[in-house]
């Protein structure tokens, strides 16, 4: 309705205008009583008024068949609205995962693009962009309600750096050939949350994004010093594995906890700063979906040459070991805490806010690649070819954000129609 009064206030219609003036211009000789008197200028007032309002109301049909006013909408211009309308619905309620495929598409495509993006760091940059909004977007009542649910995020810091790596034990049971496959995906599964997309898909979806970011942050910094306990005790049996904690840690200071900092201090010093990110939540959501397509679309890019020397068959199954890995750890997550609800208050506990809720599912389900690409480096070549160890971890971090960006299309989407109803 407010779109309808706002086209009227716009562009009111042209008819009541030229019924105006028509009665301006159109002076009819019953309206003298005098016109007797003055038979001859009263009939050719009367005649040069009719003929001047039939002249106005023929220019103003033709100017609204040309324009496309009044009842006379060109075909074109309906179907048009019919098919564009429906379409950038679409786009705006699956911005990020559309986002993320265009990069991996684009990094297939054209690779050096990416490659130069990676020579200058832009992953970095976008990761340091991504925490920065974060921090403007950051509300004073979101942080008050990350502290009131330290159990929900004491509970999602122990599923991420403890129970989910137990999974690497089951993993190194399959099979596959190369064998880089299975032990990459089991160095994955020790891995940290996510650096970025967990904080942004959880903001998309309306939860905690507080809660998200302290999970992140703190997962990240203690798992510097946890993950080479994890692999070397789960994965390597022995094998010698040394860890950048230093190098790490000072990555990740400057790139989440740095940037998390300026951002909302920028918010808090300055009025207009909240007042325009309270104001364009959805627009400053987008930017950050764009600067998140940048990592796949570089990490694509660095690892094209060795998508096509694997076999598809091969690459395919990684992928799916990939997709079961994410949905078993997501499984387990909603059970746990639809588990700690029971036990800790039902309705009336943190673990049954639905922003509580989709903050731990998402962040808690994901893994981080950058921290894994970093630790294979490190490994020198003891568990085996670094490039074939990354390989599947690409394909699973994707397919993580994807599915978990769809995931929250359909949860927004929800919401959406109850507020309509």
């Amino acid at each position: 309705m407010a779109g309808t009064l706002q086209m009227l206030f716009v562009n009111p219609p042209a008819t009541g205008n030229s019924l105006y003036l028509c009665r301006r211009l159109h002076l009819p000789t019953t309206h003298f009583p005098f016109s007797g008197n003055f038979p001859s200028k009263i009939s050719y007032r009367s005649h040069l008024g009719s003929k001047l309002g039939s002249s106005v109301r023929a220019n103003l049909q033709h100017s609204n068949k040309g324009n496309g006013c009044g009842d006379n909408l060109p075909r074109a211009t309906a179907k048009n609205s019919d098919w564009v309308k429906p379409l950038s619905g679409f786009v705006s309620n699956n911005f990020l995962p559309l986002a993320l495929i265009g990069g991996v598409a684009l990094g297939l495509a054209n690779p050096t693009l990416g490659c130069l993006a990676d020579r200058y760091y832009l992953s970095k940059i976008s990761t340091f962009g991504i925490f920065i909004i974060s921090g403007i977007t950051l509300r004073g009542d979101e942080v008050g309600a990350a502290a009131d649910a330290w159990p929900v995020g004491l509970f999602g810091l122990v599923s991420i750096l403890f129970f989910t790596p137990l999974l690497s034990k089951i993993i190194l049971l399959l099979k596959l050939q190369p064998q880089e496959f299975v032990t990459g995906l089991a160095i994955f599964s020790c891995m940290p949350t996510t650096l970025s997309s967990g904080v942004a898909l959880t903001r998309l979806a309306g939860g905690n994004s507080a809660l998200a970011l302290a999970m992140t942050l703190l997962s990240n910094l203690l798992g510097i010093l946890i993950v080479p306990f994890s692999i070397s005790k789960l994965i390597a049996a022995g094998v010698g594995v040394s860890v950048p904690a230093e190098q790490l840690f000072r990555s990740l200071v400057l790139t989440l906890l740095v940037p998390l900092i300026i951002g909302k201090a920028l918010r808090e010093c300055f009025k207009g700063v909240a007042e325009f990110s309270d104001r364009n939540r959805k627009l400053l959501s987008m930017m950050s979906s764009l600067l998140l397509s940048l990592a796949p679309f570089i990490q694509v890019s660095r690892s094209r040459s060795l998508l096509l020397l694997v076999k598809p068959v091969v690459f395919l199954l990684a992928v799916v070991l990939g997709v079961l890995l994410h949905l078993i750890l997501f499984a387990f997550n909603a059970l746990a805490i639809s588990l700690l609800s029971t036990i800790s208050g039902g309705s009336e506990s943190s673990f049954s806010k639905k922003q509580n809720i989709s903050a731990v599912l998402l962040v808690a389900s994901q893994k981080t690649l950058p921290v894994m690409v970093a630790v294979v480096e490190q490994l020198g070549g003891a568990l085996g070819e670094s490039g074939l160890l990354v390989l599947p971890c690409i394909a699973a971090h994707l397919n993580q954000i994807i599915f978990d960006s769809f995931l929250v299309s359909v949860w927004f989407q929800k919401e959406h129609d109850l507020k309509t109803a």
